[in-house]
């Protein structure tokens, strides 16, 4: 996907949300739901401007670092070998949150028979699977994957990181959506252990990597 598609379409998608937001204003509370325990019960909440208008503003702020982080990187070239995937990822980031910011109206308007949850955990295990896919795919660069002192200091710690990295990834995603199906702590420990956990061995296994490199 090019960089001007993912942009035309990242900004009609904000557009509609700004849109839809404005249109259903006066049918919205003056404090809406913002936050959800893990028990999918709301335990945060926030004026009716903030909770229309902050999310999309949120996702524009995004968008436009991703326009610029991977322009100021001095290693902007890798990143040119896999643009279309991270662009792909741009887009379905955004399309992620601006349903969360959709469920978040839905909910405000009364429609209160789903688990905050159930609903979102499919999306995110998805968006998780998709990252596994694009760190498979990315080059070594400052601001995109899975950057530590070792993967950056090497091509191979950086190659050998990432193809671990897409399937604890994977996993994670699987696990996430699998835990859509139960809800309550048992999605939390789904979601968190296998990120957290994957994340941390990631770590580990880079300087593992680059010690043993070094060392040779």
């Amino acid at each position: 996907m090019s960089t001007n598609t993912t942009s035309i379409i990242v900004l009609i998608l904000i557009a509609i949300a700004v849109i839809a937001g404005a249109l259903l204003w006066n049918q919205l509370p003056d404090q809406m739901a913002s936050h959800w325990n893990v028990n999918d019960e709301v335990d945060g909440y926030m004026s009716r401007f903030w909770g229309v208008f902050m999310m999309p503003l949120v996702v524009l702020g995004m968008f436009g670092l991703f326009l610029l982080l991977p322009n100021i990187d001095p290693l902007k070239a890798n990143i040119a070998q896999f643009r279309g995937v991270f662009n792909l990822f741009i887009v379905l980031i955004t399309t992620f949150m601006l349903y969360i910011h959709g469920l978040t109206l839905a909910w405000s308007l009364g429609y209160q028979s789903f688990k905050m949850s159930a609903a979102m955990l499919p999306f995110l295990g998805i968006l998780f699977m998709f990252v596994g896919y694009m760190l498979r795919q990315a080059k070594r660069n400052f601001f995109i994957g899975i950057r530590t002192p070792w993967t950056l200091s090497s091509d191979t710690v950086w190659e050998k990181t990432h193809q671990a990295g897409s399937v604890l990834f994977m996993l994670s995603g699987a696990l996430a959506f699998v835990g859509s199906f139960f809800g309550g702590m048992t999605a939390f420990w789904l979601l968190f252990v296998p990120l957290i956990g994957s994340t941390f061995l990631l770590v580990v296994y880079s300087y593992i990597l680059y010690r043993n490199e070094t060392k040779a």
